[in-house]
């Protein structure tokens, strides 16, 4: 009898894993049928990356943040600054419709070398890095490591220190096991990240409103892939490790680096992540907009595209620091 009920209740798991997976699946298959690629690939030392190249004159290089991709940029900012500047929008490494074979490709440090071979596959020279949130990290780690290929650091609500948890609508990307992470992004993922969509975006936009069309024009939908919450958790694991050794390193930063963050900030704190850069590097010009949320580049995208201008000018007009830095 025992053996009988343990058998029925195998078997009712297996259907509903089985179910979960197929609507994982078919979600996958509309998401991606109805926001396909918008840019062009290229292969990077085996990595296949998706990028947007739009505009003319000084080179801006957009690094988008945690579980996004380039319609995060393309939304709001991208014409904005098409205007003025050569735009390039990059999927990272494991991110929208850019590739990424393996969890070696996770760290900071080798997107950002990822990154600096995609620069000089472009011919990209000196570009203005502009990195929104943990892609304001990468750019960090790609000032750092490859300096010579920087123009200027223009830090969009960025990651600079390890915070003390994870932000509360990424708190579920911290898994460690990949086979937990394959197993999690095929069955649950997906469906919690519907039923708990209001929630999450509120949190990322607040105070801020959501725009209505974000999970399309946005590109919101694609977090809703398996391959999307796999990035995301592997991305979420590596900066853990990668960002308790970067902040000593900022002290030896040459270029004009800006930073830009929202005051009311409800996925990152300005105080850790803004002042306490500056502390670091007393030159960097900090602008705080009163009231304003993470999502800048969306939410107040005319004071985005005016600050990436400012520092843009500024790279151009000196070799220099915006101060001594240190």
């Amino acid at each position: 009898m025992i053996v009988w009920i343990a058998g029925i209740a195998i078997a009712l798991i297996l259907l509903v894993l089985l179910g979960l997976f197929l609507f994982t699946a078919w979600t996958a298959h509309q998401v991606e049928t109805n926001l396909p690629p918008r840019g062009k690939f290229i292969d990077i030392d085996g990595v296949r990356l998706h990028y947007i190249d739009k505009g003319s004159g000084p080179t801006l290089l957009l690094i988008h943040g945690l579980a996004g991709q380039v319609l995060n940029f393309t939304h709001s900012l991208l014409s904005r600054l098409t205007h003025d500047f050569r735009v390039v929008i990059l999927d990272r490494p494991g991110s929208g419709y850019s590739l990424r074979p393996d969890a070696t490709l996770a760290p900071l440090a080798a997107q950002a070398r990822i990154i600096s071979r995609f620069c000089q596959a472009l011919g990209l020279e000196r570009p203005v890095i502009v990195g929104h949130s943990l892609g304001g990290a990468i750019a960090l780690a790609l000032a750092l490591d490859h300096p010579e290929q920087v123009g200027a650091l223009a830090l969009i609500a960025p990651v600079t220190h390890q915070p003390e948890s994870v932000p509360p609508p990424f708190d579920g990307l911290a898994i460690g096991s990949p086979l937990l992470r394959r197993l999690i992004a095929w069955t649950v993922a997906t469906p919690l990240a519907i039923a708990n969509r209001e929630r999450a975006l509120s949190t990322l936009f607040g105070p801020q409103p959501v725009p209505a069309d974000f999970a399309t024009r946005g590109g919101g939908l694609l977090s809703l892939r398996p391959r999307a919450f796999i990035g995301a958790s592997m991305d979420v694991t590596a900066a853990e490790q990668d960002l308790v050794g970067m902040p000593a390193r900022y002290k030896g930063l040459t270029m004009p680096v800006g930073i830009l963050y929202g005051t009311e900030d409800r996925i990152l704190d300005p105080a850790l992540h803004a002042q306490g850069f500056v502390t670091k590097v007393p030159g960097t010009d900090l602008e705080l907009l009163e009231g304003a949320g993470h999502m800048l580049l969306i939410s107040s995208a005319d004071e985005v595209a005016a600050f990436v201008a400012r520092i843009a000018h500024c790279a151009a007009a000196t070799d220099a620091p915006l101060a001594p830095v240190g």
